[in-house]
This record gives C-alpha cells, sequence and structure tokens, in this order.
C-alpha cells in the first residue's frame, strides 16, 4: 500500500498550511498533520496519500527529483529556478508580486550601471535584459530592504505582498515585473501513473476556488 500513496511536498509556513486545507477539503485529508509535534511526513494510507513538510524553496526540487508525485511551490521558484516539472493549477493563493523598488527620491540615469540587489538573479536578469538595461546583480539572501538604504544598491527586486515594509523602510514599487501565486506542480516522469488520482484532486480545487469566487 505505502508504494502507492500520493506523495505530496508542501511549504513550511502559513501557505503549506493554507494549502493543507485545500486539499483536506479536495478530500485527501491526513488528520495527524494537525497534531502537535516535529515530525515532517504524515501518512494517511485509507485517502492514498503522505505529505511532507520541506523549506519553500525546496518543493520543486523534491517534486522535479521524484521524491514528491506532486507539490505547491510559489511562481518566483519557478521563474527563478526553472525546474523541469508540470505547473498544472494557479491555485489563487499566496498572492503577491515581484517588482522593482527603490527610495522615494531614486531617479534612474540609464547612462550608467543600474545597481540591483535580490535574491531572485535570473528573474531580475530576465527582466532587464528585455528593457536592454545594463545591470549589476547584488546577489542577497535576505533584508534586501537594506541595500538601498545603505548605498549598496539603487534599487531591490523582490517580492511586496502588502507593501508595510517598503513603507517602513521609506521604498516605494517602482515598477511591477510579474504577479506570483501558489501552483500546483507535478513530476513529469510519475505524473502517467498517477493521473487519475491529480486529476481528481485537480477538479476538486477549482470546483473549490470558483465556489469562493
Amino acid at each position: 500500500m505505502a508504494e502507492k500513496l500520493l506523495n505530496i511536498a508542501l511549504p513550511k509556513g502559513r501557505l503549506g498550511e493554507k494549502v493543507y486545507n485545500m486539499f483536506e477539503k479536495a478530500g485527501f485529508p491526513c488528520p495527524s498533520i494537525r497534531e502537535p509535534n516535529r515530525k515532517l511526513i504524515f501518512e494517511n494510507p485509507e485517502a492514498g496519500v503522505r505529505y511532507f513538510w520541506v523549506k519553500p524553496s525546496d518543493v520543486a526540487i523534491y517534486v522535479e527529483r521524484g521524491a514528491a508525485d506532486i507539490g505547491v511551490a510559489g511562481k518566483d521558484i519557478l521563474l527563478e529556478y526553472e525546474p523541469d516539472v508540470y505547473e498544472l493549477l494557479d491555485l489563487n493563493t499566496g498572492i503577491c508580486r515581484m517588482a522593482v523598488a527603490a527610495k522615494a527620491d531614486y531617479r534612474d540615469d540609464p547612462s550608467r550601471t543600474l545597481r540591483v540587489a535580490t535574491k531572485f538573479s535570473r528573474i531580475a536578469q530576465k527582466y532587464y535584459a528585455s528593457q536592454g538595461r545594463d545591470i549589476d546583480i547584488i546577489h542577497l539572501n535576505g533584508s534586501i530592504e537594506l541595500a538601498p538604504i545603505l548605498g549598496l544598491s539603487d534599487v531591490i527586486v523582490d517580492i511586496v505582498e502588502t507593501g508595510a515594509t517598503l513603507r517602513e523602510n521609506n521604498l516605494v514599487v517602482m515598477e511591477e515585473i510579474v504577479p506570483i501565486s501558489a501552483r500546483l506542480i507535478a513530476n513529469k516522469a510519475s505524473y502517467p501513473f498517477r493521473t487519475a488520482q491529480i486529476a481528481r484532486l485537480m477538479a476538486e480545487m477549482m470546483a473549490m476556488m470558483e465556489g469562493a469566487k
């Protein structure tokens, strides 16, 4: 029975909890996941599922490499790392945007190289290449907002949800690059063998999202 379980990678944190609620309502429950513990793997053979929590940026790796049949990853992760997976469904949750932000008084000078601080180097490079803009990428892993304040960069490329962090640091959105939301993804090798299960899950989720409108 264990071999037949649908392996599902969930992103740890608030988004993962929201998404698990969707899976549960779609008929793929696993009650033990709600118990207070530090376990990472949860099984419900009756529902045919095995869930596991992973770091959000690692979900696509687990799915691409086949450790998970399906998973949920932000569109930002899919654009940045370009994993070889099927993108099946926009779950309309975890909604935010990828944007360029800078100090409110910043004015771009196209004659000089633009210094861009970001965690999302590939997204930033593609965006500015499409504009023919010469940039210098400064790859950071956290507190991106500090970069323009301390003069390390001219602008940042980062995820913006409410914009509160930007406002508190006297930064403003200059341009929006792409909308971001959580996506259901699948492993390309296992998908053909799990099509019926995954199709049922998707149908339930789509009906749920339609009903929520």
